[in-house]
């Protein structure tokens, strides 16, 4: 027998999107929201082939780290743009992969290319190396080393 609800972390988050969507806390628009979050997952099924996440408290940990790196890239760049250009080191940097998993690798490039001043420019999965462009980077070790600690060590806890 298939399962009522496939993903019932995205059964509930399309429910209380649309409540919020729709401005109102009515029974009208929660059910309308349960209906669409139990739909939902079954017609994109096809799109979540083979993603298998593990340990789901790792996800909140990272959903924190990456939005405190949001907080502060934001404050970071807007002082390096505020501030005189040539403080300013911008460079490419090629980020050896060690996730194998092809969503983890996803996440991680979408993670830093929506990390204000960082976007990956390239997958190389044939070296198996994300090409990233940086605004500032005064040592592109310590950006290798921090996106491996922060990012890519805890997806392979999400993603073995």
């Amino acid at each position: 027998m298939k399962r009522w609800v496939p993903h019932p972390i995205l059964s509930i988050v399309l429910c209380v999107v649309w409540v919020l969507l729709s401005n109102e806390v009515a029974v009208g628009s929660v059910l309308v929201g349960a209906v669409l979050g139990l739909i939902l997952p079954h017609v994109t099924r096809a799109l979540w082939p083979g993603v298998r996440i593990q340990k789901p408290r790792s996800i909140v940990r990272y959903l924190a780290v990456f939005l405190f790196d949001v907080i502060v890239a934001n404050l970071q760049v807007a002082v390096l743009v505020l501030g005189p250009e040539n403080r300013r080191k911008p460079a490419f940097i090629e980020y050896p992969l060690q996730l194998t998993d092809e969503w983890a690798i996803i996440v991680l490039g979408c993670t830093i290319s929506v990390t204000p001043g960082t976007v990956t420019v390239d997958v190389d999965m044939t070296r198996r190396r994300l090409l990233i462009h940086c605004v500032n980077v005064p040592d592109p070790s310590d950006v290798v080393e921090r996106i491996r600690k922060r990012y890519d060590n805890p997806l392979m806890e999400i993603f073995p």
